[in-house]
């Protein structure tokens, strides 16, 4: 039996001894995850510690401490492959396994309208709107970094490039997407800037050391431009020889980074992400070297490619045509090359006073027991300048409920010192808007952005779906097109065509 229900269990007893009778409240949900759960006993939660020897009541405060369960924990996440893998396959005319489908990916595709914090870390935005659904709102936790600096005030770069060479590799909008946006970034980069290549398919190569842009820009080129294909997929050889190769190459007071360029479809040597991660912990551990995903082709090994970008200290994106290659590879890899925080955790703690009960939606991958927010030995998640981290709540309060909801707290190590830091953010009941459509329009772009992950994951006829969501995919369509009107957003109006496109496969 979990704490928390011995506790009520106990509870129960005495007061039906002592009291005649008095019923408790009961309280659903998990035990170290604690989402999708109600929030604490409103009777215990204030109460202080035992004044005398009374065992039962002693027992009964310990576990209540011991089961958290109005707390929330995750490491931070700015991955977003998800959502365009699951675009990607709505062009093809296919609906997109829904195993691939992660909301918080979906979700944090968008621009999003945080303040911004004039240093490093983060800064913490908590708002919410009530939905139709009675008593139930959606909470949004917001946390942004610095902006992006102008490419020449970051550190320099040293790049080790892990190229996937492949027979599969072959079909056009991968390997050849990958040469023509690797040409067009090598010209971007500044002069003290470093890359190495390694390629693998069946074995891994290096093919190019770590090499200055400086003076070295035609040499490198060409190693690019003669980029093959060959044979089979050992995606394990390909990570470690990269490790290796950005080790030997490792520059002080550099942002060391590995890129990995794949389709993930890996059917040599080692294919199991936590074997390949656990070959090269030491080189991550002790060198801070984080791991770039970028997922490529229709068919694509989105499992593998997220646990390792998860797991490797860094995040995983997803192109598929020209405009998002050159987009990632010339624009934001060059701009987020520098990191601002490591192993940043979020905590969200839901007042029990106010909060009957509530679930984090997406973040499967990602959750922390409570505990670990501040055992810093745990890993967290990555960021840069110019990163947006959006989590969403649904939250059922208690009915006429008053006062302070939720307070959010984001904690980091310093990239260089590894010191840690914190901020918070906070919900009153009365900061909630009256309807989703109150919202601001980047908050609902975040809801209808949330209910297409939803509705892709679970079917239209779920009956514990997001709180507030429309009867299906033609009416989030709807929602999503006045979005794109009213942000003049090119990225919303893409969103809109995805969901359309959804509705069509789903018919």
């Amino acid at each position: 039996m979990k704490p928390y229900e011995r506790y009520r269990t106990r509870k129960l007893l005495l007061a039906l001894t002592a009291a005649g009778g008095l019923l408790l409240t009961a309280c659903s949900g998990g035990g170290g995850g604690s989402e999708g759960s109600k929030a604490a006993d409103r009777d215990i939660s204030g109460l202080p510690a035992p004044a005398h020897e009374d065992e039962d009541r002693a027992s009964e405060q310990e576990d209540r401490e011991a089961a958290p369960d109005h707390l929330s924990t995750f490491a931070l996440d700015v991955d977003t492959a998800s959502y365009d893998y699951a675009r990607r396959s709505l062009a093809d005319g296919r609906l997109p396994d829904p195993s691939t489908v992660r909301p918080e990916e979906f979700v944090n595709s968008f621009r999003q309208d945080y303040e911004r914090p004039d240093g490093d870390g983060f800064s913490v935005t908590v708002d919410g709107a009530r939905t139709e659904d009675e008593d139930w709102s959606l909470v949004r936790v917001g946390l942004a970094t610095r902006s992006a600096e102008r490419t020449g005030e970051r550190p320099p770069a040293a790049l080790t490039f892990v190229i996937d060479i492949s027979g599969s590799m072959a079909e056009p909008g991968r390997l050849d997407l990958a040469r023509k946006s690797l040409a067009v970034m090598t010209d971007r980069l500044r002069d003290d800037d470093s890359v190495a290549v390694v390629t693998f398919s069946d074995e891994a190569e290096t093919v190019l050391p770590m090499t200055r842009l400086d003076g070295n820009r035609d040499e490198i080129q060409d190693v690019i431009a003669e980029l093959d294909t060959e044979s089979s997929t050992n995606l394990g050889a390909g990570v470690e020889t990269g490790h290796e190769t950005a080790v030997e190459g490792l520059r002080e007071g550099a942002t060391n980074r590995v890129v990995l360029v794949s389709d993930a479809l890996a059917n040599t040597g080692d294919t199991d992400a936590d074997t390949i991660l656990e070959r090269i912990a030491g080189e991550r551990r002790e060198h801070g070297i984080t791991l770039f995903g970028v997922g490529v082709g229709s068919d694509y090994g989105d499992a593998l490619m997220e646990r390792l970008a998860d797991r490797g200290d860094g995040h995983t994106v997803y192109v598929s045509d020209e405009g998002e290659a050159r987009e990632v590879f010339c624009e934001e890899l060059p701009r987020n090359i520098d990191l601002t925080a490591r192993d940043a955790k979020a905590q969200v703690a839901f007042d029990p006073e106010t909060v009957e009960e509530f679930r984090l939606v997406g973040y499967d991958n990602r959750r922390v027991a409570d505990e670990d927010f501040r055992d810093d030995r745990v890993d967290g998640g990555e960021a840069g300048p110019g990163h947006t981290v959006t989590a969403l709540y649904a939250v059922r309060t208690e009915p006429g409920a008053e006062g302070h909801l939720a307070t959010a707290t984001v904690r980091w190590l310093d990239p260089d010192t590894r010191d840690p830091h914190e901020e918070s953010g906070d919900l009153e009941t009365d900061a909630l808007h009256d309807s989703l459509r109150a919202a601001p329009s980047r908050f609902q772009v975040t809801a209808v952005a949330a209910y297409f992950a939803d509705t892709l994951r679970s079917g239209d006829d779920r009956y514990d779906r997001l709180p507030g969501a429309p009867a299906g995919f033609a009416e989030l369509a709807d929602r999503a097109r006045a979005l794109a009107r009213t942000t003049e957003d090119r990225a919303v109006g893409d969103l809109a065509d995805a969901i359309e496109q959804a509705d069509r496969r789903r018919g």
